[in-house]
């Protein structure tokens, strides 16, 4: 009576090549992956700490120094996610650490658009620990960055090694000879000795013991060392199953239906497995670029004839190392001959200079909408304020409130809104350029929460703005605060509107998905959202530049005027070019 199957609790994703072969990839679940951020975020903490010390240490010595490391702690804090997924295949220390990686819904490989998507939505996947939450429920194990850009975090099994592929003993069994060992017999063999070079030494001693308890008896004239026995037991089985008569097993127990026949195809085809693996390996470090010109069409070759050995590999109920091993080849293959990317620094240009503007041009509908969900709320602000005055302390901020009261004197001076030293603007632009960067992220993951986060954050920081016009303007200083803004005004609030044209895409990709699902919808406008984020970056880098450089410093109002001219220029042009590309 045949033994039960097993029930399988583990999630899957199920991926059909174009071979029309399935890769069965196991879902990484909660507790995994937990550990993997544990990890990660202790290597973050433990970079940061450093970062810090170091910004202590080098800000008496240079501004330069000490901006640069105010940008890279903000980079460790952002970035460190993203850079190791995008380009070290999604895996970060702590996921190789656990085995897991993030791959495309796809199957394909992470890119750094997805990897960058999905970690843009961290900070609302760690508030309240919502996207712990939605790891235990989601069928996927799909956190809102995983929904978002449309990846799942995976298991990574490790390449099973072939035989072959190690120094073998010469056998000299007759090629007409038939197999002495049951199929399951020569698995348990095979496996024992693939993996006897990785085993401690006691336990690779123990293991040969019991197999040759089991399988001795019928060869007295055997080797004095177990090990030596076993290696060349293999070679003679292995030989006789690559032979004529390969697919008869031995008398000693019958394997599953199929089973001599897969065990007699496995023999036949380890070498060019192992072959295969090789090239596998080449070009999963380095892309189809490690490959000669001749080597391409061998790889693609061996790439259908593998996925085939998958398929009837399954239909005769392989071993579950094998079937791993095989899909693992298939999948490594799949990833490297449909990937759709390139990673050239031609290509990260084009999706700078072109794709991003292109997204914004695309989505002007909602930049137009953001905007005035920013402007109708100043304005509202700037009213409330200039008609009653006394509501000033319950609204803005005691530095604000500072500020103004200190502004007469200050102007009567001639000193303006905020003035740093030569050697400290490297250090403020830095401190702007992140804060401004960390405000337009948060605006955009906002738009998760069906375009509600995103649409307070505008509004939020479109009143406030207004309410400290209307209190400067009270105190006869708004031409005063006008003086600051001017320079890098224009792009940081044509930035924060774009961050919220992008959050608003994803609210109305849950809301009104269309003909699509819910899930593809919000995948396709991440992926949209995420070039607009390009171009938030872009903007808010040199908007800070001016505002460290230009706005914090004793430039004449003329010169500040010109800033803002160039910028105004500078984002036409800007955008300009990505029309071109929609055109």
């Amino acid at each position: 009576m045949p033994k039960p199957e097993r029930l399988d609790y583990r999630q899957h994703l199920e991926v059909e090549t174009p071979e029309h072969v399935v890769l069965d990839y196991e879902i990484a679940g909660i507790g995994s992956r937990t550990l993997a951020a544990a990890l990660d975020w202790l290597i973050l903490a433990a970079l940061a700490l450093i970062s810090v010390l170091a910004l202590g240490l080098w800000r008496e010595i240079a501004g330069w120094l000490a901006a640069i490391q105010i940008l890279v702690l903000y980079a460790l804090v952002w970035g460190y996610f993203t850079c190791f997924e995008g380009l070290l295949r999604g895996r970060t220390p702590g996921k190789r650490w656990m085995g897991t990686r993030v791959i495309r819904d796809t199957g394909h490989p992470v890119t750094f658009t997805e990897a960058a998507a999905r970690n843009l939505l961290l900070p609302l996947d760690l508030f309240a620990l919502l996207g712990v939450f939605l790891i235990a429920i989601h069928p996927r194990a799909k956190r809102l960055g995983d929904l978002v850009a449309g990846t799942v975090v995976v298991r990574d099994h490790p390449v099973v090694r072939a035989a072959a592929l190690q120094p073998q003993a010469t056998s000299d069994v007759a090629p007409a000879a038939a197999p002495e060992l049951s199929d399951p017999e020569f698995r348990l063999l095979r496996e024992f000795v693939q993996r006897a070079a990785d085993l401690p030494q006691a336990a690779r001693v123990r293991h040969s013991q019991v197999l040759v308890a089991r399988l001795g008896p019928r060869y007295p004239a055997r080797p004095a060392e177990d090990i030596v026995f076993l290696r060349d037991l293999y070679q003679d089985e292995l030989a006789r199953r690559q032979g004529r008569f390969g697919g008869r097993a031995g008398k000693a127990g019958a394997g599953p239906a199929g089973g001599s026949v897969v065990e007699r195809m496995v023999a036949r085809k380890q070498p060019r497995w192992g072959a295969f693996q090789a090239m596998t390996e080449r070009v999963a470090r380095h892309g189809l670029d490690a490959l000669s010109a001749g080597e391409l069409p061998d790889f693609a070759a061996r790439y259908r004839e593998v996925a085939a050995d998958l398929a009837r590999a399954r239909t005769y109920r392989a071993d579950p190392t094998t079937l791993a091993w095989l899909e693992r080849l298939v999948a490594t293959g799949h990833n490297a001959l449909y990937r759709d990317d390139r990673r050239t620094w031609r290509r990260v240009w084009a999706f700078i200079s072109r794709d991003c503007p292109a997204a914004v041009v695309g989505a002007s509908r909602y930049v137009f909408l953001a905007a005035a969900l920013f402007l109708i709320p100043a304005l509202a602000g700037y009213a409330v304020l200039r008609s009653r005055p006394d509501l000033a302390p319950e609204l803005l901020p005691d530095v604000v409130l500072e500020r103004a009261e200190a502004g007469g004197l200050r102007q009567s001076a001639g000193q303006g809104y905020v003035v740093s030293s030569a050697q400290e603007r490297p250090l403020v632009a830095s401190m702007i350029i992140s804060n401004n960067v960390r405000v337009a992220f948060l605006c955009f993951a906002g738009g998760i929460a069906f375009g509600v986060g995103s649409l307070v954050l505008l509004a939020f920081n479109g009143l406030f703005l207004g309410a400290i016009s209307g209190h400067f303007a009270n105190a006869g200083l708004l031409g005063y605060l006008c003086t600051f803004v001017v320079g890098h005004g224009v792009l940081e609030l044509f930035a924060i509107w774009v961050a919220g044209a992008a959050g608003f895409l994803l609210g109305r990709s849950l809301i009104a998905p269309g003909e699509l699902t819910r899930r593809d919808a919000l995948v396709l406008s991440g992926r949209r959202a995420i070039r607009m984020i390009g171009v938030v970056v872009v903007m808010l880098v040199i908007a800070g530049v001016i505002e460290g450089f230009v706005s914090a410093s004793q430039w004449p109002l003329s010169a500040r005027v010109g800033a803002s001219g160039g910028s105004v220029v500078f984002l036409m042009l800007y955008l300009w070019n990505g029309s071109r590309r929609i055109a």
